[in-house]
């Protein structure tokens, strides 16, 4: 089996990653706040690590991932009640959104997809588990983890406890034992949704919510954590604080996240306004063009998001489609060809999901595809295709990829009818109606291939 390479944040260096149980390998990737849809930086870490559950089921024979969805939050409460709305109901359209977008990314759908709601017993459970070993206490209706009580408390950031205070927007409130402490439950007032807990009615901080998802569905201690750079401090340093204090463990064994997305050179921003939603980019591009182009760099590095770099995504899945088409049968690439474990994509993906070099791989293999004879292709085009498939790439039928989602004069039913036209018109050596044909499907910006399996063609 190929040996599998992360860079773990908590270390800060590239590790051989080794499961806890090789029979069960568990994953975790922080989900979206469902009070809106979500924009093109919400889906960077979804593709990222849609690729990682992808290469893990290569390598691993079962593989629990759960993504969560937060549907309790203030930005919820708000938005619901100035779109004067139900919060089940407004969270419930933006989680089926949400649901929608992803699956036009190509994403595979998570193991689990627990919602925070559904988990607030667990969450004032582990409250009190806090608050009995003294990491926690109780003040005025809240209750905020003592972050003095963790000698390590910061490990994940590489941060101190006065770094801390000095670079993040601290609530500074009387019941607070020390201004760093953060909040594991507050409490709500009529107006707001709450629960009944110990510490009366109220609802829980945002950083407990993943911390009791993943002991209830994965574990105390889990193999991979994932989401975004932002991310780090202080939602993950604080999970770290809530797992291991509670359960005497070391929370998460590899910590991955994906860098920023800037929007034409600058950093994505709600305060810039150069959010990009995707339900809004799905109306221009298809899916894979969008998940293509998250893939053109390194998860770990900026990608800087653009229509120039849309356009090249689509250019790019052009011509790796173009190189399907026409190529005879092949068998399926998931049930009958399977990667041999030291094949240049897997190789790739394994070093720290490599997609640069990834996408270089199935370059090489599109033009080893074009240039095999007609015995070799069905081989090489299952090959394609199943190095595609470990990132998600390549999973429309070649002639439907074409004909999708672009506007011409003529349909695909017009074109073939005329494609066969031409065909009778050349057999009959009446080459003026053959060039003719040819031409009206050229000012259709309609390309033509004259091979030997038939003629092909494409749209510009």
């Amino acid at each position: 089996m190929p040996t599998l390479h992360l860079h773990n944040t908590l270390t800060g260096r590239k590790d051989v990653f080794t499961p806890i149980d090789p029979e069960r390998v568990t994953m975790y990737v922080c989900g979206p706040t469902v009070y809106n849809y979500v924009h093109i930086g919400n889906a960077r870490p979804v593709v990222a690590f849609d690729v990682l559950f992808r290469l893990l089921q290569r390598l691993y024979p079962n593989v629990v991932y759960a993504r969560n969805i937060t549907d309790i939050d203030d930005k919820i409460i708000t938005a619901a009640r100035d779109n004067g709305e139900p919060i089940e109901a407004l969270t419930g359209r933006f989680a089926e959104a949400f649901a929608d977008d992803m699956a036009a990314l190509g994403a595979l759908p998570p193991s689990i997809v627990p919602h925070a709601t559904d988990h607030v017993g667990d969450m004032v459970a582990l409250i009190s588990t806090l608050i009995d070993k003294g990491h926690a206490y109780a003040a005025e209706g809240h209750v905020l983890f003592a972050v003095q009580t963790m000698p390590d408390y910061g490990a994940l950031s590489r941060r101190s406890l006065d770094d801390m205070l000095a670079g993040a927007r601290v609530e500074v409130a009387p019941y607070k034992r020390y201004a760093g402490d953060f909040v594991l439950w507050k409490p709500s007032n009529e107006d707001q949704p709450g629960w009944d807990s110990p510490w009366g009615r109220g609802r829980p901080g945002w950083h407990i919510e993943c911390t009791a998802m993943i002991a209830r569905h994965l574990g105390p201690l889990i193999d991979i954590h994932g989401g975004g750079a932002d991310l780090i401090f202080p939602h993950h340093e604080n999970e770290i604080a809530q797992g291991s204090c509670a359960h005497g463990t070391d929370y998460v064994r590899y910590w991955l996240h994906n860098g920023y997305i800037n929007i034409d050179g600058e950093k994505m921003s709600k305060s810039l306004g150069n959010f990009r939603l995707v339900r809004d980019l799905l109306g221009h591009f298809p899916g894979e063009v969008l998940r293509f182009a998250l893939l053109s760099a390194h998860y770990r590095s900026p990608l800087n998001f653009s229509e120039e770099l849309l356009n090249q995504a689509r250019a790019t899945l052009d011509g790796l489609y173009y190189a399907l088409l026409g190529r005879g049968d092949a068998v399926s690439a998931e049930a009958d060809y399977q990667l041999p474990d030291d094949h240049p994509v897997l190789a790739a993906l394994c070093d720290d999901l490599n997609t640069p070099e990834a996408i270089s791989a199935l370059h090489r293999l599109a033009s080893e595809l074009n240039k095999a004879d007609a015995a070799d292709k069905p081989r090489r085009k299952a090959e394609l295709l199943a190095a595609a498939n470990l990132m998600g790439l390549l999973q429309q039928d070649a002639e439907s990829w074409f004909h999708q989602g672009k506007a011409g004069s003529l349909d695909a039913d017009a074109i073939e009818a005329l494609i066969a036209e031409r065909t009778a018109a050349k057999s009959a050596r009446d080459f003026a109606r053959a060039d003719a044909i040819r031409a009206e499907l050229e000012a259709a910006d309609v390309i033509l291939e004259d091979t030997r399996e038939g003629t092909r063609w494409t749209r510009k």
